[in-house]
């Protein structure tokens, strides 16, 4: 299936293009650049060979509310026209946003840009779902633009003290739930003329202040024990990986350990836990790589406690990779966020002794492991 996504460098759009990755036979994904989206000959050409458009160009913030009135507008506009004089008639898909019912500009433009391209697919052989969509947050989202846990985890991972404006209650939405959503619309059996609209459900609701109070519990346990917050709960474990997605990696890891020793040897804490998982380790021989693969939800930390190992993570959609050295004469760990690909090599001349622990225990029929060199 040919699916064209607007405003590919976009929050929303990253996380729906990393989703189709994982099942790439099954989807080719073709981005429509805003330089796109400002050709009508280029913009013609690229809606003429695809079925599915998902339209999430657009701006949330901007100094002048006018512009964004504007751009969102326009964008919609544009799109029609090249469905128009192209005689396309993909299924469009339109991130609208709960803010259709407020009196703002913002929410004025994502309701006009839906209505104009609901009159396009009912007076054309298109198709179009609008997804009104409450407040989106998770792993890479800018902070002072795509959401307010954006905002308050990039400011407590860099020392800084966030500051409520207004404790309003939110009706929240994890980006993968979101995500999900959104490819079940792709292959939703969809009518030509027929346009829907579709009121996205919020992953959870939470007053400004209980979030905050959360972020900070995440803060004080991970940055000052490395001890792992209780993350059994969906909607903690959503916001954990959301808050760590904004710690420094280069300057983070790897962590010491605290080594206890006396003449019987030494002893050391590998990890505290307010949540379950499954503990194992490897015995690696020099010269040998394992893992090559990425989570999608799981947490996992590495903690080397003999031999000498290079930790190597990318994120899937990014070219920079961190390094790690670890040395087991002074064990330490790193942590795996999701969407990183990671491995760990023996790069020493004795035996590696690793210990693995992750968050939930193996299961084969959904292992969220997906095998990516680094």
């Amino acid at each position: 299936m040919k699916i064209g996504i607007t405003g590919p460098n976009g929050f929303v759009a990253g996380h729906l293009a990393r989703r189709l990755a994982l099942e790439n036979e099954k989807y080719q994904v073709h981005p429509i650049s805003r330089e796109i989206l400002y050709d009508k000959e280029a913009l013609g050409k690229a809606v003429s060979d695809l079925e599915v458009v998902v339209h999430l160009a657009g701006l949330n913030r901007h100094n002048d509310p006018d512009e964004i009135y504007r751009v969102n507008i326009e964008l919609a506009e544009k799109l029609i026209e090249a469905c128009t004089s192209s005689v396309a008639s993909p299924h469009i898909i339109f991130s609208s946003s709960t803010q259709e019912v407020r009196d703002n500009l913002y929410g004025n433009s994502k309701k006009i840009a839906r209505q104009k391209l609901t009159d396009w697919a009912t007076s054309s052989n298109g198709a179009f779902t609008g997804m009104i969509i409450p407040n989106v947050f998770g792993p890479f989202g800018d902070p002072y633009y795509n959401s307010v846990v954006a905002t308050f985890s990039h400011q407590l991972c860099n020392g800084e003290e966030p500051k409520i404006e207004v404790d309003g209650t939110m009706n929240l939405i994890y980006v993968q739930d979101l995500v999900e959503r959104m490819v079940e619309v792709i292959n939703s059996d969809t009518k030509a003329g027929e346009a829907i609209a579709m009121e996205v459900e919020s992953s959870f609701s939470m007053k400004v202040t209980e979030l905050l109070a959360m972020l900070n519990e995440f803060k004080s346990s991970y940055f000052e024990n490395g001890e792992i917050p209780d993350i059994n709960d969906k909607t903690r474990r959503d916001l954990f990986n959301t808050f760590r997605s904004y710690i420094d990696l280069n300057n983070f890891f790897p962590r010491d350990y605290t080594k206890h020793t006396d003449d019987r040897g030494s002893f050391i804490e590998l990890i505290r836990l307010n949540t379950g998982g499954q503990v194992s380790f490897s015995t690696t021989v020099p010269g040998i790589t394992r893992g090559n693969h990425y989570h999608t939800r799981k947490v996992e930390r590495f903690s080397v406690i003999k031999g000498k190992a290079t930790i190597e993570m990318r994120r899937v959609d990014q070219d920079e990779v961190h390094h790690f050295d670890l040395d087991g004469d002074m064990p330490s760990y790193v942590d795996m966020p999701i969407w990183y690909t990671h491995n760990i090599s023996n790069v020493g001349d004795e035996e590696l002794v690793t210990v693995f622990w992750i968050n939930e225990h193996f299961d084969p029929e959904d292992a969220d492991t997906y095998f990516l060199t680094v």
